[in-house]
């Protein structure tokens, strides 16, 4: 029995499908305006291990997500700049050009994590119309209000279960907490339906209130419900957009479908760089591009996946160097028992406890921390099979490497990368190897010596209580 931690109730809740075998899940896709990074990475991971998962229980799952081309401000609240815009100014190109650049960039780093495209990717441009609709709808109702300047604003006093998703009051919501408030609202905490923009703006369409664009929250509404309905399953995202984002999101499918679209509200936490949460203004902003040269995209994947989705990944070196380690085991053991045969039978004894366990965590809200220590389990026991090339027990190895590790963690093992960071320098070894020998016959200096050569190379070692380690840096 699937369980899903629901942010709208606070609690795990079994998982009842609107529709008995197909799921309906809409996860907030990214603002196109700058390369991936890897609190895409976390995110984007996640929720394709849930896709996964969802599919391997055996429900057919249209998973819709955005592409935010237009209407996402500076601050993400309703004065300044839009984010596209700015950056087609710095990069003196088209804001169209900006946001399908890096539109290109993002899905070839999500390939390159083998994460599954969704049933349907939408850019907010394609369906101005279908938000103008929604806004107007909105404002018949009474819950939107059109200032002088062109602006349409949500009037979040008159809608009574603002804070539900988020837990805030409204005296909560301090004026001009992120960003200078619109001068225009009548209360500080309305939101933005529709932008008036300056003329010389190029993303700009004509509607009932003058010319403009839309804000930034009700794409995602309007999208949710013209792809799946006035109710579905899941809506995803990053804990980050939790406020105002997914606030505003309720409050407005509320008013457009006469009830909260989704049934659970799934969020991903955070990504920290050794302990601060990253942005490009702390300066420790990390790229998928950096990340994958220097580790490949499957250890980025297999480190996000030992975090649970709900808790903040810490990036660090070391952290990374862990992932590499357990993938480069676990990418051996596969290949070794592969060379034994590649049919598959369904497993019994330990390896069917190693199963169910694995099934267990995942049903438990995606607890990928406790799958992944059951794939370690895995390495040991594949390890045994392969050295003792017993066949029949090589083909339930596969069974269970190819549902839980390929399928439903995603990992793929034809990435070099892995092989390359590992293989050592014979010369290297050889260095390493003297400066060994020396350090036992208590030749310190020419100890020394040997270290910072191999320093110099890029290469640190460690000692242990085995002999030592070379270590790339």
């Amino acid at each position: 029995m699937l369980r899903i931690y629901n942010t709208l109730t606070r609690r795990k809740e079994e998982f009842v499908p609107v529709t008995e075998g197909r799921v309906g899940m809409y996860v907030c896709g990214p603002t196109v305006y700058g390369p991936p990074h890897l609190g895409h990475a976390k995110s984007y991971i996640s929720f394709d291990i849930v896709h996964r998962f969802l599919k391997f229980l055996g429900y057919k799952v249209k998973y819709v997500q955005n592409i935010t081309d237009v209407g996402h401000l500076v601050g993400d609240g309703d004065e300044g700049e839009d984010k596209i815009s700015r950056q087609a100014k710095l990069e003196q190109l088209d804001p169209y050009e900006i946001a399908y650049k890096y539109e290109c960039e993002y899905f070839e780093a999500m390939d390159k994590l083998n994460i599954l495209r969704p049933s349907i990717s939408a850019r907010a441009t394609g369906f101005i119309m279908d938000i103008i609709d929604a806004v107007k709808d909105i404002v018949d109702k009474g819950y939107g209000y059109v200032t002088s300047e062109g602006n349409v604003y949500f009037d979040v006093r008159k809608y009574s279960n603002y804070g539900q998703l988020s837990n805030r009051r409204l005296d909560e919501n301090v004026s001009g907490e992120r960003i200078e408030v619109a001068s225009d609202k009548k209360n500080p905490e309305d939101f933005a339906l529709w932008k008036a923009v300056d003329k010389n703006t190029l993303m700009q369409w004509d509607s009932p209130w003058g010319k403009g664009c839309p804000g930034w929250h009700i794409e995602c509404s309007v999208l949710g419900r013209k792809f799946l309905g006035n109710k579905f399953d899941i809506h995803g995202g990053g804990i980050d957009n939790l406020f105002p984002h997914h606030e505003c999101e309720c409050a407005q499918g509320d008013i457009l479908t006469g009830a909260v679209p989704m049934n659970y509200f799934m969020h991903n936490n955070l990504v920290t760089v050794n302990g601060t949460k990253m942005g490009k203004s702390l300066g420790n902003f990390i790229t998928l591009t950096d990340l994958f040269d220097k580790y490949g995209a499957m250890v980025v994947r297999y480190f996000v996946a030992m975090f649970h989705y709900r808790s903040v990944i810490d990036f660090n070196d070391e952290g990374l160097k862990t992932a590499q380690k357990q993938y480069a085991k676990l990418a051996e053991m596969i290949k070794a028992v592969e060379s034994l045969t590649k049919e598959e039978k369904e497993p019994s004894g330990e390896l069917k406890e190693i199963f169910d366990a694995c099934v267990d965590a995942m049903n438990d809200d995606f607890n990928t921390p406790v799958l992944i220590a059951q794939v370690l389990n895995i390495i040991k026991l594949g390890n045994v099979v392969a050295q003792n090339k017993d066949i029949e027990k090589a083909k339930e190895v596969n069974f269970v490497v190819k549902r839980m590790v390929k399928d439903v963690l995603g990992l793929k093992f034809d990435d070099n990368k892995i092989d390359e960071e590992e293989k050592i320098d014979p010369e290297i070894e050889e260095l390493a190897k003297a400066r060994w020998q020396a350090k036992q016959e208590r030749n310190w200096a020419e100890a020394d010596r040997l270290r910072e050569e191999l320093a110099k190379r890029g290469y640190t070692i460690k000692d242990n209580k085995d002999g030592y380690e070379i270590v790339k840096n």
